[in-house]
């Protein structure tokens, strides 16, 4: 067999083709894409940008939807040929999000500069609600206070923003959502007169807003999750002291 294969090497290409009856133009040949498959595959890649953990399938069935009237096998055929899979392992991608007032395009850049604050809920053992107001400083990332309470009216966030100013002073920038509480017009009155300019997000975007978040998330699981408060005044003591530590 060794003898046969040596052979065949050294032996010139019109030769063999005339020993196995075969034209000479069928060992030259080669494939040529057509134009239909390139435009496809464009498509393809592009919709494997836009969604990069979709298989060939879901790709298929979004060509389908495009009106390409194409088969299943095809696809394949050509993500195969491309070298197309997908894959293991993902990186997550940070949204920046649209507003020009989060956290990362509007940046904390020194002590007193922004400010944050967002409500969580909680309760009491007797299923009556707790109402709570951290503020954050975003650049130390210090919670300067949380306000416990049955409920917070927006003169309630007033009065907690007046004793904070008047022991750290104002903020340049309070950063916060769109809630009823932070829109208020008693709130935005107030702030306007002391100087603080509002950076609200982007309505349904709380990742705007991340260092708010992110203490409240630790907030929620060191110490909430953890306690149980029979009342509104051991809920404050709990908090404080939880907070200064």
């Amino acid at each position: 067999m060794q003898h046969v294969q040596s052979a065949c090497a050294n032996a010139s290409e019109r030769r063999v083709c005339k020993t196995l009856r075969q034209p000479r133009s069928t060992q030259r040949y080669r494939a040529v894409r057509r134009d239909q498959d390139q435009t496809l595959i464009n498509r393809m890649l592009a919709l494997v940008r836009q969604h990069p953990r979709y298989g060939y399938r879901r790709i298929w069935a979004l060509l389908r939807r495009d009106g390409w009237r194409v088969n299943r096998k095809r696809v394949y055929r050509l993500w195969r040929a491309e070298g197309l899979k997908v894959p293991q392992k993902q990186l997550k991608h940070r949204r920046l999000g649209t507003s020009a007032n989060s956290c990362i395009r509007r940046r904390a850049e020194y002590m007193n500069h922004v400010w944050s604050y967002d409500f969580v809920m909680d309760q009491t053992i007797d299923s009556r609600p707790l109402k709570l107001l951290p503020i954050v400083d975003e650049y130390t990332r210090e919670c300067l206070s949380i306000d416990v309470a049955r409920s917070i009216k927006a003169r309630d966030v007033v009065e907690t923003l007046r004793q904070l100013f008047a022991v750290r002073g104002a903020p340049t920038f309070i950063r916060s959502d769109n809630g009823p509480k932070f829109i208020a017009k008693a709130v935005r009155a107030w702030l306007q007169a002391s100087g603080v300019e509002t950076a609200y997000i982007e309505p349904g975007a709380p990742w705007e807003n991340a260092y708010s978040e992110s203490f409240n998330s630790r907030f929620r699981d060191e110490v909430l999750n953890r306690e149980l408060f029979y009342d509104l005044r051991e809920a404050r003591v709990v908090v404080e002291d939880r907070r200064l530590d």
